[in-house]
């Protein structure tokens, strides 16, 4: 199969990247230290190229209607806003097809989605958008960089954008064929920029000559595990519903008449007995790693993401677990129990520790 590059693969390639296959594209795992490129992310800023993302552009005169059926989060929360909205994207039953942010663009509005996802997702959107006046088209034309850290936006103000420092968290601004978007993974202040394909190598070089460092995916797993947030596919996938993923604030059911897709369904789950996503935290010498089988006074679980955490200097992963647990339990590793304390997510939010 043909592995895809993004438009930075040769800058990627001249900062002595170490490059993967990352579904199905070519991609720096890291540029030599992993951890120093977390703790960059975490004291000053780092610069990712996110251009495997998907980017899907809706148009038409029923925007709004589809998106209000298509996802349990509601657009009209952003409506009359430059803004951004995450929600989870949901099958009939409620569960979990992907995780993505939709923005009003003001004339239409733009899909953010997850590189694995892009044709399941494509296929998904103009299968519901039949009943609406909606055109739904992939745009490969764009290519994405996130600028992440404390410092972000003196990196940008740095190369001529003085007028980000008021944005809130998901709002968006535009200047001339650049998107700037107040978002990220990384739990930190932070800016995705979506801009022409035409422009994204002067734009990261212009980054890098103002001080910000390339930083790869294995830092962007770490920062976001530290964060509590969700990866698809090993967080949560198409087996788990909203409620048992730490995402019950993305379902809307404020307007009673608006049917979204898995509605009934998640109308009819017990929430106090369904399992619950937390975090994990290891002290003892040891590493938690996907699969590790949890137990606890009133049940089980299973580690989902785990790894060693830069930032706290041990052991963290991601659990979905049974109810009851009171914050501790035990994990098994190489047949051997590890004591375990279990705790509400995020471990760490904008570089302060939330243990």
């Amino acid at each position: 199969m043909a592995i895809n590059k993004t438009r930075l693969h040769k800058k990627h390639i001249e900062h002595n990247a170490k490059m993967v296959d990352f579904s199905g594209w070519n991609m720096p795992i890291n540029y030599g230290s992993q951890i120093n490129e977390h703790n960059i992310v975490r004291s000053s800023a780092g610069i990712f190229d996110v251009s495997h993302m998907t980017v899907f552009d809706l148009s038409g005169s029923e925007q709004k209607a589809f998106l209000r059926k298509l996802l349990p989060n509601d657009i009209s929360k952003i409506i009359n806003y430059q803004k951004g909205l995450y929600s989870p994207l949901l099958d009939k039953s409620g569960n979990i097809l992907d995780d993505l942010i939709v923005y009003n663009m003001g004339n239409n509005f733009r899909i953010i989605s997850n590189c694995a996802t892009s044709a399941q997702n494509h296929e998904w959107f103009i299968k519901q958008s039949t009943k609406f006046d909606v055109g739904v088209c992939l745009n490969e034309d764009v290519s994405i960089i996130a600028v992440q850290g404390p410092e972000s936006i003196k990196i940008l103000n740095k190369i001529g954008y003085n007028d980000i420092n008021n944005l809130s968290n998901f709002d968006i601004k535009f200047d001339a064929s650049v998107m700037i978007a107040k978002t990220g993974y990384t739990g930190e202040e932070g800016f995705e920029i979506i801009l022409n394909n035409s422009e994204v190598v002067s734009f990261w070089e212009k980054l890098i000559d103002v001080g910000a460092s390339p930083i790869g995916l294995g830092a962007r797993d770490t920062l976001r595990l530290e964060a509590g947030l969700n990866l698809y596919g090993v967080d949560m996938d198409q087996t788990n519903n909203p409620y048992e993923s730490n995402l019950s604030w993305t379902i809307d059911f404020n307007d009673s008449d608006r049917d979204f897709i898995g509605k009934k369904a998640l109308s009819l789950i017990d929430k106090n007995i369904s399992k619950e996503l937390k975090g994990v935290i290891l002290k003892e010498r040891g590493i938690l790693r996907s699969g590790q089988v949890i137990s606890h006074e009133n049940g089980a679980g299973k580690i989902l993401s785990g790894t060693f955490s830069p930032t706290l200097g041990y052991s963290i992963g991601m659990a979905r677990l049974d109810k009851g647990h009171n914050n501790k339990g035990k994990v098994l590793i190489r047949n051997k129990e590890f004591n375990i304390e279990i705790i509400s997510l995020p471990f760490i939010r904008k570089g302060k520790m939330r243990l």
